[in-house]
């Protein structure tokens, strides 16, 4: 068993020399550096397994605005308790406050990561846990800032109880098998963004205030449950994004108060169901599925569907509704009757697209929805329709109450 040494470090001041990276360099593999309250000069590299622990509540590792402020080239490190500040603003060179690289078994816990433009960025980590850290980024305009933490060819992590502000993405990149729980992210473009990447777990997160919540590109057998979907009211945003995904679960989730609560976008020659939507509340948004393309091979049921001003909305002709498994939703558009008491309605809810839904087509005419002229126009083509509607999705056992 490998002797573990403790060195205490104290820091009032800056050096020339840089005696934390000259600590990290004279110490034994397995060692625990533990630091006083002070600041210590940034631009380390670490290419052992070592601890660095902040044994006080104001540990600085500070910068000096160029490159990243900490990198990490080996497996089994542990960062514990550091603010950790400073970074280049290259987004090319990913500055940021932590970079690691090649890296299995390590942790990065309670670290307070600012002024950087990449908050973590870690490339084939593996069994690794990102857990208890706040993160923002640098106060530039949004498309500027850096990923609060970019995953890629990374698998088996875990990423939990992550405060998250003021970022641009959280992206994961071909990286598979990582939960993602318990973490609040707040004020970012993408609040997470998951391309190529396949059995990852998105649970009990909360999304607030984002341009779009969840992006899903050609991800598999992803499993999003109990989250938290919410206030993506800026312009053409988005609750959650779904593009060439399959097996894809969204369950017990929230999604409220966006501008659109789903947008999907599938293909006309889909053969088998490929997204489930199941027991979500999906409530107060402008629009609730959004469909680019075909509307098949989903699967929704026993959700509670209420409070959006267009239950579906489809924004590409042709691609006729088929094999849908729809049923057990309550829609609060429903105003059908339930003569037997069974909580079931007696008559499908059928949602069709009439003539005079031109915005859904031409985003322009939408400046003229609600207005009295569309509201009269819609009641009259809703009684007697001119021409024949376009079914677009129908719930052949909708519920008639919340109960």
């Amino acid at each position: 068993m490998k002797t573990l040494f403790l060195l205490i470090i104290f820091s009032f001041c800056f050096a020339k020399a840089n005696l934390l990276q000259e600590s990290i360099n004279k110490a034994s593999a397995y060692s625990t550096l533990k630091l006083q309250d002070g600041v210590y000069q940034g631009n380390i590299k670490i290419n052992k397994p070592i601890s660095i622990v902040a044994k006080g509540k104001n540990v600085v590792i500070l910068g000096d605005n160029k490159n990243s402020v900490i990198e990490i080239n080996s497996s089994n490190v542990n960062l514990k308790g550091l603010i950790i500040k400073g970074s280049g603003n290259r987004l090319d060179n990913r500055d940021s406050a932590i970079k690691i690289s090649n890296s299995q078994n390590s942790i990065i816990d309670s670290c307070t990561i600012k002024d950087s433009l990449y908050g973590i960025d870690a490339g084939i980590l593996t069994n690794s846990k990102i857990i208890n850290n706040k993160i923002s980024s640098k106060n530039l305009d949004l498309s500027l800032r850096g990923d609060a933490i970019k995953l890629y060819y990374s698998n088996n992590n875990l990423i939990s109880n992550n405060e998250i502000y003021n970022s641009r993405d959280i992206t994961f990149l071909y990286s598979n098998s990582n939960t993602f729980t318990k973490n609040h992210i707040e004020n970012s473009r993408f609040s997470l963004y998951l391309e190529r990447s396949n059995e990852n777990i998105i649970e009990n997160n909360h999304f607030f205030m984002n341009y779009v919540g969840l992006i899903f590109e050609g991800a598999k057998d992803t499993q999003i449950k109990a989250n938290i979907i919410k206030n993506n009211l800026k312009q053409n945003s988005i609750g959650v994004m779904i593009k060439g995904v399959s097996n894809f679960l969204f369950e017990d989730n929230i999604v409220t108060f966006n501008t659109k609560a789903f947008y999907i976008d599938s293909k006309h020659n889909e053969d088998t169901i490929k997204r489930y939507f199941n027991s979500n509340e999906i409530s107060y948004n402008i629009e609730a599925f959004h469909f680019h393309g075909a509307i098949k091979q989903n699967q929704i049921k026993e959700n509670t569907i209420f409070g959006n001003i267009d239950d579906v909305v489809k924004t590409v002709r042709g691609n006729k509704t088929s094999n849908n498994i729809v049923e057990q939703n309550y829609w609060d558009n429903y105003s059908g009757f339930d003569s037997n008491k069974d909580s079931i309605g007696d008559t499908p809810y059928k949602i069709f697209q009439y003539a005079d839904r031109l915005w859904h087509y031409n985003n322009k005419v939408k400046f003229f929805y609600a207005t009295p002229i569309i509201s009269i126009l819609d009641f009259i083509l809703n009684l007697a329709p001119f021409v024949e509607p376009v079914l677009l999705l129908e719930d052949t056992k909708p519920k008639v109450s919340l109960k």
